[in-house]
């Protein structure tokens, strides 16, 4: 069985065991004492510990390989105006990505009408963080300290500094090919202990999933059902539609084969929900299975697993609907294109971690003037949700890098079409 067969056997074994758990649990079928025991020693305790073991791990690899792969590919381009080209492609690949899934959130969501028959005493209390402003988010892409961006995992930065270092190295001679030679070799050095972290997906991924749903169970999805499938049909469109066809209009690849590979990053990002945890997992993918050189991936991929935020993209803009539907308030198309705009501006700068969702929504619910205590209606699901839309953003992750890939002459469709074993 390969990797990717152990690591989806995982999730369906975790969801079924999580699920069984809580309904055991919830039922008050296992007494008192055993129950005390179980949620104790083994969804709080085994499940949670080894669960965050193996996510900790995946982000120990994140900040020295986004910095030793990008500063490579840099200093391998060498050339600025192609490194300006690359860079341009991406970033408007990826917002103009953004901008049809918030749109074809929004569409969706008007037609199918998610919270025209919410009960708004159900709310729960939800407390509102401040967005950041954006001179401050633009501010903090430069570093002043790059040890510290490392230490404290700024990826943003961390690019910025790397693309400096890169090509700097790429002007310097003699001196700069030594010093390549060794980044080649460390990048090699760091692929391999991602491999070796790689072999304990399978049990990180079952405990995370088997503690998730023995804390939520699968009762919370029934209570916003309609939210919750409108998100999740929302997402399968935008996934099959919207990459399938970029693929196909600019590259000619064959979009299935192209999510037979991504299966795996596809699976880590569901189980982790963090597009930079999965990052390690990401960027091996899109080199070694879809063909993309390292030239290009290693700036493709860091950087959409930090502005990449398709999936997060469409959860907003089903969400303004549905609690502007809840508060029985009417937006005018205006008010649209503002949401439009405020998500896809808003993924720029946002951090790749689990549940920073809900800060940008805040952001985009201040701009139409929606009350930001609504979410306090759907944050029952959105942990659930959250998992989804990672898997959506790591796939959008592969489609750019490879689409960019293609137009720069930098891919390998041999390795593409190649069958994985």
């Amino acid at each position: 069985m390969s990797l990717t067969q152990r690591i989806v056997s995982a999730m369906v074994l975790g969801l079924f065991v999580g699920g069984s758990l809580n309904l055991l649990i919830t039922k008050g079928l296992l007494g008192q004492g055993v129950e005390g025991w179980m949620t104790h020693y083994l969804i709080d305790g085994l499940f949670d510990t080894v669960g965050q073991i193996f996510v900790n791990s995946l982000k120990l690899m994140v900040v020295p390989l986004v910095f030793v792969s990008l500063l490579c590919g840099a200093a391998s381009l060498g050339n600025e105006a192609r490194m300006g080209l690359l860079a341009g492609k991406t970033l408007g690949l990826y917002l103009f990505t953004t901008a049809i899934a918030i749109s074809l959130a929004l569409s969706l969501a008007l037609i199918i009408g998610p919270g025209a028959d919410i009960n708004l005493a159900e709310a729960s209390e939800f407390t509102v963080k401040e967005a950041p402003p954006l001179k401050t988010t633009l501010i903090n892409i430069f570093p002043s300290n790059p040890i510290a961006a490392m230490a404290e995992g700024h990826v943003l930065q961390v690019i910025v500094f790397a693309l400096l270092v890169g090509m700097a190295i790429a002007k310097s001679d003699e001196t700069g090919r030594r010093l390549l030679g060794f980044f080649d070799d460390l990048n090699k050095v760091i692929m391999e202990t991602v491999m070796l972290l790689m072999t304990l997906a399978p049990y990180g991924i079952f405990c995370l999933l088997a503690k998730l749903f023995a804390t939520l169970g699968f009762a919370v999805i029934l209570s916003l059902a309609s939210y919750f499938f409108t998100v999740l049909l929302a997402l399968a469109v935008h996934c099959v539609g919207t990459y399938s066809l970029l693929l196909m209009t600019s590259t000619g690849l064959n979009p299935w084969r192209f999510y037979s590979k991504m299966r795996g990053p596809m699976a880590f990002a569901f189980s982790t929900s963090s597009s930079g945890a999965t990052m390690p997992v990401t960027l091996k993918t899109v080199k070694e299975d879809l063909g993309v050189d390292n030239r290009v991936a290693s700036f493709t991929v860091p950087l959409g697993a930090t502005i990449n935020m398709d999936g997060t993209a469409i959860m907003q803009g089903v969400a303004t609907v549905f609690i502007a539907q809840a508060y029985n308030i009417n937006l005018g198309v205006e008010a649209y294109l503002t949401v439009i705009l405020t998500a896809t501006l808003a993924s720029i700068g946002t951090a790749a971690v689990p549940g920073v969702g809900l800060v940008m929504l805040v952001m985009v619910l201040n701009q139409v003037g929606l009350p930001a205590e609504g979410i306090g209606l759907i944050i029952g699901v959105d942990r659930l949700l959250d998992m989804c839309r990672t898997a959506i953003n790591v796939a959008g992750d592969g489609t750019v890098s490879t689409v960019v890939a293609h137009s720069e002459g930098f891919h390998d469709r041999e390795t593409f079409n190649a069958t994985n074993l």
